[in-house]
């Protein structure tokens, strides 16, 4: 296999993506949709590393609250996610008035997404700027929940991931199933919303 220089990039390394859950002023839920999201061990147990660019409304709420929570996307949330992932919440005052089935955390107070089949709870422990705008939130990981049909063990792990069903973003500005079926470009998926609460 030969293998040629290329642009820096991580097209082929894709990874699932998550709705950031933080709460409004108002305690209204806001949800975000990111995929900058990998972990990390401390001496206080596992957490994660999630990084944001730009500034944005999501960014703001979790500085502000310092707790947020990391919602694993599914097929079936992807249609909402993508909306969220679309729309600009500073410039759209009413983007959060679609919403999945919002329950509170169960040890933070934090919007989670009952639909999602992963759910982390997190806690801000240090914040990184990188300088360009992008910053890195290195949190420990507070409480997870999941679709109890993931915790039988019985059945093979490959099974329980295709049940999670996780949402990619691989290259090219698109979505992929964990199994490389082509979910939509960004940007599409948002337009089959029946399935949406307003």
């Amino acid at each position: 296999m030969a293998k040629v220089k290329t642009k820096i990039y991580n097209d082929f390394c894709p990874q699932a993506l998550f709705l950031y859950g933080t709460k409004q002023e108002d305690g209204q839920p806001h949800f975000g949709l990111f995929c900058w999201f990998g972990y990390c061990h401390s001496s206080e147990g596992l957490g994660v590393m999630a990084c944001i660019g730009e500034e944005k409304q999501t960014k703001d709420l979790i500085r502000k609250n310092g707790v947020f929570s990391a919602n694993l996307v599914s097929e079936k949330l992807l249609p909402l996610a993508d909306y969220y992932g679309c729309t600009c919440g500073r410039t759209t005052p009413d983007k959060m008035k679609y919403l999945p089935t919002v329950e509170r955390g169960q040890v933070l107070d934090v919007p989670t997404i009952a639909e999602s089949p992963v759910t982390f709870e997190l806690e801000v422990k240090k914040s990184i700027p990188m300088g360009d705008g992008s910053d890195i939130f290195l949190c420990l990981i507070r409480n997870v929940t999941q679709d109890e049909r993931l915790m039988n063990t019985t059945v093979p792990f490959t099974e329980r991931l295709m049940q999670a069903a996780p949402v990619l973003s691989p290259g090219e500005e698109t979505y992929s199933s964990v199994d490389g079926r082509y979910l939509g470009k960004w940007g599409e998926p948002m337009k089959n919303m029946a399935n949406t609460k307003e």
